[in-house]
């Protein structure tokens, strides 16, 4: 008999075809392809990440996975998490590319010597970049959880 919490863990735990999975493996495998984005399609593959297949069509159709990436290797830590971070937050629908960023990103922080303080890092540059895209839904969402419990209460009725 499945339980509540073992059914919202299939949920969140995306299936991956037998099929994605060894074309993952074959491009982990293919030398031909950049050892960059062979270590993304083995994270992605390792985490069961849901983007995936979106990661392999875009090898398969010749793309690089992340714009720029060699750059990243002059890059301190923090300057890396900065980039990727921006990458991650930036305006525009590009899942593929935000996806492999973020893999990139989990990556760097699992490497780490101080993954604790990079990781702090990255939340307040998403934190700052969000509050730069979207800062009157920022406000009026602390407002409304302000409200909430300012009036909880009934203080501000007396």
């Amino acid at each position: 008999m499945l339980n509540h919490n073992s059914a919202r863990q299939r949920e969140e735990t995306p299936h991956l075809s037998d099929a994605l999975k060894r074309r993952a493996q074959a491009v982990i495998k293919d030398k031909s392809i950049d050892a960059r984005d062979r270590a993304v399609i083995r994270y992605g593959l390792e985490t069961n990440d849901p983007w995936l297949g979106d990661l392999v069509r875009r090898i398969d159709a010749g793309e690089t996975i992340i714009d720029n990436l060699q750059t990243f290797q002059v890059y301190s830590s923090e300057e890396k998490v900065e980039a990727l971070t921006d990458l991650i937050c930036r305006a525009g629908d590009e899942p593929g590319t935000k996806s492999a960023a973020l893999l990139v990103l989990m990556a760097t922080l699992e490497n780490a010597p101080h993954p604790k303080a990079l990781a702090n890092t990255a939340k307040h540059l998403a934190f700052t970049r969000c509050g730069e895209l979207n800062l009157y839904g920022m406000v009026d969402a602390q407002i409304a959880v302000l409200e909430g419990e300012l009036l909880a209460d009934n203080t501000l009725l007396h």
